[in-house]
C-alpha cells in the first residue's frame, strides 16, 4: 500500500487521516503542533519534522490547511513540500482554496515528476469521524483512479470533478450556497415569527424546503443561543464566501446575494465573533428584526 503523508492535522484533517490509517495505510504525520499528530502516532504513524520530510517519506502527500496562504507557505517555504517530494508521487491538497492556487502550484510539481490533484471535502468534523464525507477530486483521471481506494477510506461519497482546480471551484460553490442559505433562512424565520407564527410551526411546515435543510445546523447553535464550541468558525465562513465572490469576479458572474451575505459576515466579525460558530451571524438578523429564534425542541 502507498505510504500516506498528512500535513495539517486540524479538526477536519485528523479524523480523515485516522480513517485512512484504519484502512491499513502506513502514515507519516506533520503539524506545527506536535501534539496534534498524537492520534496518528498512537496508531503507529511516523512523525515528520517538516513538510519536506513528510513528502520525502510518502507516496501520497496530503495537505489540509485553513487558508490559501498556508498552502503556499507549506509547499514553497523553507523545508516545504517541494523540497522533499519524490518523483512519481502524488501531491493532494484538501484545503479550501480558489482554483488558481492549485493550478499555479502544479508546474513546479510537474517539473519534479509529481502528480497533483485538488480534493476538498464537504463535511463537518463530527461527520468526518464516521466517514460521512463528500470528497471532490480534480486532476488527471488516471491519478484519481489510483487514489480511489485511499479516498474510499475516509469518504462515503467520492466524486471526480474534472480537471485540476475543478474540485476547488465545486467546493466554493457549495460552501457559498450553504452560507447564503443561512442568511435567507434566518430572514424567512424572523419574518414568520414577526408575523405571528410559532417557530416550531415554521420549522415543521418547511421541513421539505431549504428551511429543513438548514434546520439541523441552526438547532445545534441558534435555537439554543449557544455558538461555542464552533463546528465551523465565522472566520472560516467569511474566508470561504470571499473566495467564492473573488472567483465570481474572475469569471464575470454577478452574485448580488453572495456579496451582501459576505458583508453580513464582516459585520458579525466586527462584533468580535470571529471564532464562534458561523451561525452566530444570525444574531444580527434577530437584532434588527426584534425577535429571537429559540426552541427547546430537539430536531
Amino acid at each position: 500500500m502507498d505510504t500516506v503523508g498528512f500535513v495539517g492535522l486540524g479538526k477536519m484533517g485528523t479524523p480523515m487521516a485516522v480513517n485512512i490509517q484504519k484502512a491499513g495505510y502506513p502514515m507519516v504525520a506533520y503539524d506545527l503542533r506536535e501534539e496534534a499528530a498524537r492520534p496518528l502516532l498512537d496508531g503507529g504513524a511516523r512523525l515528520a519534522g517538516s513538510p519536506a520530510e513528510a513528502a520525502r517519506l510518502s507516496d501520497v502527500l496530503i495537505t489540509s490547511l485553513p487558508r490559501p496562504q498556508a498552502v503556499d507557505a507549506v509547499v514553497n517555504g523553507p523545508e516545504g513540500v517541494l523540497q522533499g517530494i519524490r518523483r512519481g508521487s502524488v501531491y493532494m491538497d484538501m484545503s479550501t482554496c480558489n482554483p488558481e492556487i492549485i493550478r499555479g502550484l502544479e508546474p513546479a510539481f510537474r517539473q519534479r515528476g509529481v502528480h497533483v490533484v485538488d480534493a476538498p471535502v464537504l463535511a463537518s468534523p463530527p461527520e468526518a469521524v464516521y466517514r460521512e464525507v463528500t470528497v471532490m477530486v480534480g486532476g488527471e483521471r488516471a491519478v484519481f483512479d489510483r487514489l480511489r481506494p485511499m479516498l474510499d477510506a475516509f469518504a462515503d461519497q467520492v466524486i471526480y470533478a474534472g480537471g485540476l482546480g475543478c474540485a476547488s471551484a465545486c467546493k466554493l460553490v457549495h460552501n457559498m450556497a450553504s452560507i447564503a442559505a443561512q442568511q435567507v433562512v434566518a430572514e424567512a424565520l424572523t419574518l414568520g415569527m414577526k408575523a405571528g407564527v410559532d417557530l416550531d410551526v415554521l420549522l415543521d411546515a418547511g421541513h421539505r424546503s431549504v428551511v429543513g435543510a438548514m434546520r439541523s445546523r441552526l438547532a445545534r447553535t441558534v435555537f439554543k443561543g449557544e455558538f461555542e464550541p464552533p463546528i465551523f468558525t465565522l472566520d472560516l465562513a467569511r474566508k470561504d464566501i470571499g473566495l467564492a465572490t473573488d472567483m465570481a469576479r474572475r469569471n464575470d458572474v454577478p452574485m448580488p446575494v453572495a456579496n451582501v451575505v459576505e458583508q453580513v459576515m464582516m459585520q458579525a466579525m466586527n462584533r468580535g465573533w470571529s471564532e464562534k460558530d458561523r451561525t452566530v451571524a444570525v444574531l444580527l438578523q434577530e437584532e434588527i428584526s426584534g425577535v429571537e429564534m429559540r426552541t427547546a425542541r430537539e430536531w
